[in-house]
């Protein structure tokens, strides 16, 4: 039985808060640099992503929290993919992919029209696995994130 198939995908709660924030800061420090937006979302994501509607997944492996993934709300029927992180050494096992299809089946199941999302293309396997799930490339506004060289979204049915 492969890692995916143990994986369990379980929401947000009070406890697991540290998680979104050590899984984040790993790959943001790996590959870029923590931005001061980036601070203030993982510092509080009870403030600024659930109060505001917005929800946060993580994958758990036996007892431990090794990814995580947001919805932030931007409106009613759009929201932003975000934060997404595996726990470094463990990526290609099919865990961003579970906490993936777990998104896409909350956003349908909210009535969510459309998901956005923001990376770089220099993020090879996530480009690849946005597109894999139907996200395609849109024009990027001014302003997101300064990592930020690519912005996709999906309409979900």
């Amino acid at each position: 039985m492969s890692l995916e198939n143990k994986v369990e995908i379980i929401p947000f709660t009070t406890a697991l808060t540290e998680h979104i924030k050590t899984l984040n800061i790993e790959w943001l420090k790996k590959y870029f640099k923590v931005e001061p937006k980036d601070e203030i979302v993982l510092s509080n994501p009870q403030g600024e992503i659930i109060d505001k509607g917005g929800m946060i997944f993580y994958a758990k492996y036996n007892d431990a929290i090794i990814g995580t993934v947001s919805l932030i709300k931007i409106d009613n029927s759009t929201f932003e993919l975000s934060k997404m992180a595996v726990k470094d050494g463990i990526q290609g096992l099919g865990i961003g992919k579970k906490l993936m299809v777990h998104c896409l089946t909350v956003a349908e199941q909210k009535g969510i029209k459309k998901l956005i999302l923001y990376s770089n293309r220099k993020l090879l396997p996530a480009i690849h696995l946005y597109e894999k799930f139907g996200f395609v490339e849109v024009s990027l506004e001014d302003g997101a994130y300064e990592r930020a060289d690519i912005k996709m979204e999906k309409s979900i049915s």
